[in-house]
């Protein structure tokens, strides 16, 4: 839009018109601006509790346990399927990662002495460090282990799948019809707190496993060596 010169020759009433109608124009062109932001689009909306300058993800609603509307990378898809199926491989990975930073530490105390006391060979490596891609030594692990560990997982899928087709509808991401001490509460508000607990926890756990990883890689020392204040007696 053009708007007339302003000069020293030009009226106070028209020059003080003449400012005002830039201004505005200025402030409509940066609000349909990509770097402004559309605020037509963005009024409105909720934003995400997790990164409030960002509007919270379509389907990330509140519905799910653990859901602080975090998705910038827009993980969780398009629609309610792929949501649920991105969720029931955060909750899978959870749990491992969960029996994970359990497994590394007590593994690199106990390894050593107990596989002394019955004669066979330690599977730490030369440090003392867990076996793993970066540390090496997953080679000194029996193939038998192997096995087993696929065949165990398979039959926790074939289960999972079971309880699946079983629920239809009222499935749960993650649900695998375990729970033998009978943990999981009956009613709605028990079962969303403790749905929320699980997915936290091990939302914490794949962040540690992963910083064990990087720690043992970098520093070419195990976990409980370099923090022997959670691993060792004080005293």
């Amino acid at each position: 839009m053009a708007y007339p010169p302003v000069t020293a020759f030009t009226s106070p009433s028209v020059r003080s018109s003449t400012i005002v109608e830039r201004q505005e124009g200025k402030t409509s062109m940066m609000a349909k601006d990509p770097l402004f932001g559309d605020d037509d689009k963005s009024a409105g909306k909720e934003m995400s509790p997790a990164l409030p300058f960002l509007p919270r993800p379509k389907m990330l609603d509140g519905t799910l346990a653990g859901d602080v509307g975090f998705d910038p990378f827009n993980f969780a898809g398009p629609d309610k399927a792929s949501l649920l199926y991105m969720r029931e491989a955060e909750i899978k990975h959870s749990r491992l990662a969960m029996l994970a930073v359990v497994g590394w530490p007590l593994a690199e105390l106990i390894d050593k002495p107990l596989a002394d006391a019955l004669g066979y060979p330690t599977l730490l490596t030369k440090t003392g460090a867990s076996p793993s891609l970066l540390n090496g030594g997953l080679g000194k692990v029996d193939a038998v282990y192997w096995i087993m560990v696929i065949i165990l997982a398979g039959i926790v899928e074939l289960e999972n799948d079971k309880v699946r087709e079983a629920k239809g509808k009222s499935y749960l991401p993650g649900d695998c019809g375990f729970d033998p001490f009978n943990f999981f509460p009956t009613d709605k508000a028990g079962q969303m707190a403790m749905m929320t607990k699980e997915i936290k926890h091990g939302r914490l756990a794949m962040m540690a496993i992963l910083g064990f990883v990087v720690q043992e890689a970098l520093y070419r020392a195990p976990v409980v060596a370099e923090t022997p204040l959670f691993f060792k007696p004080l005293f």
